[in-house]
């Protein structure tokens, strides 16, 4: 019996990673989908038990495929396929950026002004 396999923007978009089958092909062209640490195409093959990394900048998230699909299926049932094996300190320093990154405004002072972006810019370089 063959082993079933799938293309990897096909793949990525079926459970849910990706929006669209084509932003899983662009990821897939800038280099941030990798297996074996190596820049993956999107027509590379992936089979049941492959392990892949996503690069979330500063980390990667890395899942293992416990089964392979060829069509995209409920958000509820990404687990039966999929298994997320990122490591919780990666987790954890994704989770620290994103809570600093958030920014507060108090509701009705209107959009920001160019002061206030060149302030933002330097602070965030």
């Amino acid at each position: 019996m063959s082993e079933q396999t799938e293309r990897a923007d096909k793949f990525l978009w079926s459970v849910r990673l990706y929006k669209t089958r084509s932003k899983a092909t662009d990821a897939c062209k800038s280099k941030q989908v990798s297996v074996n640490d190596i820049a993956i195409k999107a027509s590379k093959s992936l089979q049941t038990g492959d392990e892949f990394k996503i690069k979330h900048p500063p980390v990667y998230k890395i899942y293992k495929i416990k089964q392979i699909l060829h069509n995209r299926v409920g958000a509820k049932l990404v687990p039966d396929y999929l298994e997320d094996i990122t490591p919780q300190e990666y987790i954890d320093t994704l989770n620290v950026i994103n809570k600093n990154i958030t920014l507060k405004r108090d509701r009705g002072t209107g959009r920001p002004t160019k002061k206030d972006r060149r302030d933002l810019k330097e602070f965030f370089e």
